[in-house]
Parts: C-alpha cells; structure tokens; sequence
C-alpha cells in the first residue's frame, strides 16, 4: 500500500468524521431552534364540530409554550382521510401536525384507506367521548326504545346522519342496528357540524354524533338528545340515559390528540410532547372544552400509542363482525 493512497484514506476517514461530527449538532440544534416559523395543524374535518373546536382551543393555549403560533388547517373530507394523507406526505419536521381521531383506525379496515395508525406519532391523547343518538326537539321519538320501534316499522327508511362512511359515528349506528334489529338509512356528511345542521333542517330524522357535537343545541332546546353509548352518564347530560341502561350492550365513542409524521425527528418530538403535556393543564383549554362538553382524557404519547395499537384491533373486529361495508 502507498504513502499516497494511505493520506487519501486518513484524509477521507477526516473528512467522514467531520461530517458526521457536523450531523449530529445540526440535527440537536434543529430541536433546539423549534418551532423558528408557523406550524400547521390539520383538522380533517369541517368547522364547527368537536374536533375543530378541540384543536382552535388547544392552539390558543399553547401560544403560552410556543415561540411561534399553531395555524388550524381545515382538510375535509373521505371521512378524515384526505387531511391526514396530507400529514403523512409532510415533511417531517415538526411544521404540519394533525388532529387524529378514532376514525384512523376505522378507515383502513373498511378498504377507504391505505395508511395506518403507526404513519404517525402520536404527541398526545386530549379528549374522550360516546357516542349519543340526538333528535329534533318536536321529534315525535322520546325515548331509544320508541325511536328503534319507529326504525323497525320503516327498515331502512330512517335518516340517521354521522360523519362519513367509516366514521366512528357510522360505526356507532351501525352497532346500534345490530344489538336492535333496526334497520337505518345512513346518510353521511363532511363531518360532525354539517350533520347536526342537516338535522337542525328536517334533512334527517337523528344524528349519531358525540353529545359535544349537539350541545350548543341541546342546551337551547332545538334538539333531544335520547340516549349515549356510554358506560355511565356523563355529569353534563345527567338525564340522558346510557345504552346499557336501556337493555342495549353498546360503549362506544371516540377519542382526539395530536400526531406528528412518523419520521419527525426524536428532539422536535420530545418539544412537542412538552408542549401538548404543559397545554392540556391550561385552564384556558380545559374552559373550552367543558363549554363544549368536551370530555377531557390526556395521556402522553406512550399511553397515547398504546391506545391507538389496543382500539385498531378492537375495531378491526367490530367491522367484520357487523359486515360494514363502504
């Protein structure tokens, strides 16, 4: 071996070390300098609903933590899809979040989608809740029992709106029919709002979305809510029974929190996790998510991920059962 050769050798071994001396700082400062502009957080939904009324509360608090604000990006539609494909297809940096929400899980296993649940990581879990059965308020139907009975009369000619095909709250109505006998006919929206509006209209006979989605306008007397699917009753609707209570074995609902590309990098994942840990205790966020009878659960994102994992098989086997098909 030559003298020569031996220098070219050192001196690219020198050139490599530099180099990757160089990579490792620029990659911690990175996570060091985040967030340095805007970031974006996608709400694959429309305005109006629980989800989008989560993530606008959730940005305002955290302008307390964040040298930059948090912008809400409205992507509707394929039932979340579209907005969170747009996530998985970021760049990685930390710059283009998502809002998730059960029907994650819940799209894949219908054929409405080719991702899954670990194209993300999860930074955190803010909110859990049933779903709930809600009608007009001069609805003819008071009770489950005579809205199921109606249903029964009339096999899918009963307009019950959700969130889209696949959607955690098609599966909710989809259960219903099956531990009923009823028969539905399921009327899909771009999201929650637009369902609950349709209702409001006389477009649909009931809506099965989570009792946040209905509030405002239960609360003002324009809409009954007849039932949750819910373990027990939820403190704000106290006089609205849960599904079990009724004789009819359903718990069942959804859930929101944050998530990032998978390949976003280890420091700008620790600074989000901080971000989202220190927000959730905000009292600013939890005001307006008990206005909105949001019901609020945080978990980080281990517990977070551990979640997503348990609830994918558990509905993966809920829609074979049931037969759901898009």
């Amino acid at each position: 071996m030559t003298i020569p050769f031996l220098r070219k050798l050192v001196a690219l071994a020198g050139a490599a070390c530099i180099a990757f001396g160089a990579a490792a700082p620029a990659a911690h400062a990175a996570g060091n300098d985040y967030p340095n502009h805007v970031v974006e957080l996608v709400v694959p939904y429309q305005p109006g609903g629980g989800t989008d009324a989560l993530a606008r509360a959730f940005a305002d608090a955290s302008r307390k933590y964040m040298s930059e604000s948090i912008v809400i990006v409205n992507r509707p539609g394929a039932g979340g899809a579209i907005g969170w494909n747009e996530v998985i297809h970021a760049k990685p940096d930390g710059y283009k979040l998502a809002v998730l929400t059960v029907e994650l899980l819940t799209l894949p296993h219908l054929g409405l989608a080719k991702f899954n649940y670990d194209d993300f990581q999860p930074i955190a879990q803010l909110n859990a809740d049933p779903a709930a059965i809600t009608v007009k308020a001069d609805s003819p139907y008071n009770t489950i029992e005579e809205f199921v009975a109606a249903a029964k009369k009339k096999p899918g000619e009963m307009g019950v709106g959700n969130s889209g095909t696949g959607s955690i709250w098609h599966l909710a109505a989809s259960a219903l029919e099956d531990k009923t006998g009823a028969k539905f006919n399921h009327i899909p929206f771009q999201g929650a709002n637009p369902a609950v509006l349709a209702l409001l209209g006389g477009h649909v006979e009931a809506v099965a979305v989570s009792p946040a989605e209905v509030s405002t306008y239960v609360q003002a007397g324009k809409l009954k809510m007849l039932m949750v699917m819910a373990d027990k009753r939820l403190p704000a609707f106290d006089k609205v029974p849960t599904a079990k209570e009724r004789g009819i074995d359903i718990s069942i609902g959804t859930w929101r929190g944050l998530g990032a590309p998978k390949n976003t990098p280890p420091e700008v994942m620790a600074k989000l996790r901080d971000i989202a840990a220190k927000t959730a205790k905000e009292p600013a966020l939890r005001e307006v998510m008990d206005k909105q009878n949001l019901g609020y659960v945080y978990t980080d994102g281990a517990a977070f991920k551990e979640t997503l994992a348990k609830d994918n098989e558990y509905f993966k086997q809920l829609i074979t059962k049931l037969g759901i098909k898009p």
